[in-house]
């Protein structure tokens, strides 16, 4: 999934890290004792592995998970990150661990939904291989231009035909590379993608006016869009979202485009029920609480606290989706993620 690395989020590490987060690396925990054995779980340290670089909200959301779950569980549950291939790294390290308790992860929606749409098919990571216990939350895309583009709305750029709509996204197999490649295609607007490593990047192109538009995450987003920095165009989520509430969906405004990003805890196949009923009861008492909720609006993500047997259905239901829409409109995202 894009890393993020706003303002806001690092301001949200800053804060995490005054509240007695430890940001833990993988050479740091020693001595990992989970249990399966119900109500004795956790009796010792449980890792807790995260896709992404420190900073970005895949890691501040785990870390304001490990916290609560500290808090509630009386154990240590330090953030361990494996960046890279889009969370695969991590999710690897799930699924050959012991299930035992011992190892857990909050993970991507786009893993499992979007990147198996750009990698060959070896390199997917399958949802199947996990236990999914509990949904979290949702972190929907915006397309941002800059002020000096000209655009203030999507039949903006359908009304300028001559001209090529430079666009960044924030990586190969990304929720923000596949709602900007479907709303180009949908809305016919002569576009080309301009991928970028992450959100910070892209961040910065469309500020400095390298590229035309963006798609990118609320929260990397929406500074510059209070500061008048940058223009929203689009949001991709469902509906409206909470954050922006003036920012027309795609849908309203005439395009077949719902993509979102959003997160759930996972742990290895067959971990006995009662160590996932205890990580269940241990998440559900941290988003009860009002410093959790804060969290959320101030990095803009939705709830999405859900069963994890819903959290499936939704990941299933959205692969088909996107699957069917790529194959409709003929898009190659791992040729349009190529520079």
């Amino acid at each position: 999934m894009a890393i993020m690395h706003s303002t806001r989020f690092r301001t949200g590490l800053a804060v995490a890290a005054a509240v007695g987060l430890t940001v833990t690396g993988c050479s740091g925990v020693q001595n990992t004792t989970g249990s399966g054995s119900g109500e004795s779980w956790p009796s010792g340290t449980v890792e807790m592995y995260v896709g992404a670089s420190p900073g970005g909200s895949s890691d501040l959301i785990s870390r304001a998970v490990s916290k609560g779950l500290s808090d509630n569980l009386g154990a240590s549950f330090p953030v361990i990150n494996r960046e890279g291939a889009n969370g695969a790294l991590a999710a690897a390290e799930i699924v050959n661990a012991e299930p035992d308790g011992s190892k857990i992860a909050i993970q991507n929606a786009s893993l499992f939904t979007i990147t198996p749409l750009a990698v060959a098919p070896d390199e997917v990571t399958n949802i199947d291989d996990f236990d999914v216990v509990q949904g979290v939350s949702r972190d929907d895309y915006v397309l941002v231009t800059n002020p000096a583009s000209g655009f203030r709305t999507i039949a903006d750029m359908q009304n300028a035909p001559d001209r090529v709509v430079r666009y960044g996204t924030t990586g190969v197999g990304t929720g923000a590379q596949l709602s900007a490649a479907l709303l180009f295609k949908t809305s016919n607007i002569n576009a080309q993608a301009v991928p970028f490593d992450g959100g910070a990047p892209a961040l910065a192109a469309v500020l400095g006016n390298q590229v035309d538009v963006a798609s990118l995450q609320v929260g990397e987003a929406i500074e510059n869009i209070q500061a008048q920095k940058l223009v929203p165009l689009a949001v991709f989520g469902p509906e409206r979202i909470e954050y922006l509430p003036d920012v027309p969906t795609a849908k309203e405004q005439g395009l077949d485009v719902e993509v979102t990003q959003y997160r759930f805890m996972t742990v290895p196949k067959g971990t006995p029920q009662e160590v996932k009923d205890r990580l269940v009861e241990g998440m559900q008492a941290t988003f009860a609480t009002e410093e959790y909720k804060q969290f959320n609006k101030q990095n803009s993500l939705t709830p999405m606290e859900i069963p994890g047997d819903e959290v499936l259905e939704h990941l299933r239901e959205d692969k088909q989706r996107y699957a069917d829409l790529v194959g409709q409109y003929g898009i190659s995202l791992r040729e349009e993620g190529s520079s």
